[in-house]
């Protein structure tokens, strides 16, 4: 808005008149732009006020996707009873179950090292085994071209572990540090009998130092013959992998993480509470920005759908039956105790009672709700903070589109009482000269 203080400057005894007539046809012009401004602060302060609700909720929401993953598939972990035979993992399509491994070899890979008589490497950054640029590696019968980047160890090395072949090449020093004699090694990448071999053109250049076997296992002490694997790591039933780590028994049980569970509800908990805080501040006389708008209900009642599922069935049946609770000024309230005894007796209860986002149970009834609230296009808070920031822009626009007439007004007043008091002022020359020529006058008649 222009600001009215005195800037038309008159020569007339009638300017400072003039500048009061401008300045109070400002003031009534300005007006509704005052009363613009009121409603953009207003808009503004319902804008951070429903900003901070949507921290909130958004805050809520990753906590219920944090209980969906403890809840879902993922929610399972793998322990052995010795850690020493074997580890465990679990991935998303595991089942709950107990298996009886016994690791009955864990095999061992074929490796083969370059042979005596072949030239020296003291430094393998400088030097190779042979003159060749082109060498042939075989590996169970199949053939591969190894062509080195350079006539130097490091690079055959790094040719062969590039080729694909399915082993891969190291460099073994079996010399002294004053003196080094550095071989090249080669392993098969599986366990298995591999046969390895590298050709310059004209010499072979390995020999097999010891031939590889396959890992071999029994679960629930079958097969009788025992199964055979070219890796340690193996898999034990959909979902579930075993690194075998020495022969022997051990006991494998997949079972679900009440503890991630159990952090999850803990902090779907706090988010939930911090949500009603917030809207608490909006409740009552003098409050905040929101007091009075319809949102704060609909999202209040929001909450309270959120948690009154009831499954309706034996087991868990509500909130309550995990140990949340409800107290009297709104918020939830977790005893972990409570859960953690109803997790061990009846782990089935608690996960029929979660169910799942897609498909039903409290997951499902969370999920619908908050979709409600923080869809993107259609959720209740998002449609709100979009509508209040789409009013802010109008009311910009008018602000803006009033001050333009009011400046254009002032523009024009003042020209027009730059062009008035010009003309008072010319006369009131002209007054002062008459008068001055009429007492001049007088006084030489009166001598």
């Amino acid at each position: 808005m222009s600001d009215s203080t005195t800037i038309f400057s008159g020569t007339s005894r009638y300017s400072s008149d003039f500048q009061a007539v401008i300045d109070r046809s400002v003031s009534i012009a300005s007006l509704p732009i005052t009363q613009l401004n009121s409603q953009k602060s207003t808009l503004t302060d319902q804008s951070t006020a429903l900003s901070s609700l949507d921290t909130k909720f958004t805050a809520l929401q990753s906590a219920f996707e944090s209980l969906q993953k403890g809840a879902g598939p993922s929610g399972y972990s793998a322990a052995t009873d010795d850690s020493s035979v074997a580890s465990a993992r679990v991935s998303g399509t595991a089942l709950a179950g107990s298996y009886e491994v016994e690791v009955v070899g864990l095999g061992s890979y074929s490796l083969a090292m370059s042979t005596d008589g072949l030239k020296k490497v003291s430094d393998p950054s400088t030097q190779s085994l042979t003159t060749s640029s082109s060498l042939t590696l075989t590996v169970d019968g199949t053939s591969y071209n190894i062509a080195p980047a350079s006539n130097t160890l490091n690079d055959l090395a790094a040719a062969i572990n590039n080729s694909g072949a399915g082993v891969h090449a190291t460099m073994v020093n079996l010399g002294s540090n004053a003196s080094p004699d550095y071989r090249l090694s080669v392993q098969g990448d599986k366990l298995a009998g591999t046969t390895i071999q590298l050709n310059d053109g004209t010499n072979n250049l390995l020999e097999s130092l010891s031939t590889g076997s396959a890992a071999t296992y029994r679960v629930n002490g079958q097969p009788s013959t025992a199964i055979s694997s070219d890796s340690r790591n193996v898999t034990l039933a959909p979902g579930l992998s075993l690194t075998l780590l020495s022969a022997g028994e051990t006991s494998v049980t997949v079972a679900r993480d009440t503890s991630s569970v159990a952090n999850a509800l803990s902090s779907f908990v706090t988010a939930y509470n911090a949500v009603v805080d917030e809207l608490d501040t909006h409740r009552g006389q003098n409050t905040g920005a929101l007091n009075g708008q319809s949102i704060v209900s609909t999202l209040s009642q929001s909450l309270q759908q959120m948690i009154t599922y009831s499954s309706g069935s034996s087991g868990v049946t509500s909130l309550a039956g995990l140990g949340i609770t409800l107290d009297q000024t709104g918020k939830l309230a977790f005893d972990q105790t409570t859960f953690d005894s109803v997790a061990s007796d009846n782990p089935d209860a608690v996960a029929s009672f979660l169910g799942d986002s897609s498909t039903g149970g409290f997951l499902k009834q969370v999920s619908g709700t908050l979709d409600g609230i923080e869809n993107s296009t259609s959720g209740v808070l998002e449609v709100a903070l979009n509508s209040v920031k789409n009013e802010i822009t109008d009311t910009d626009t008018r602000i803006s589109d009033n001050q333009d007439r009011v400046n254009l007004m002032k523009d024009t007043l003042e020209a027009k009482m730059a062009a008035a008091d010009a003309l008072i002022a010319s006369m009131e020359q002209q007054v002062s000269f008459m008068t001055g020529l009429f007492a001049a006058m007088k006084a030489n008649q009166g001598a």
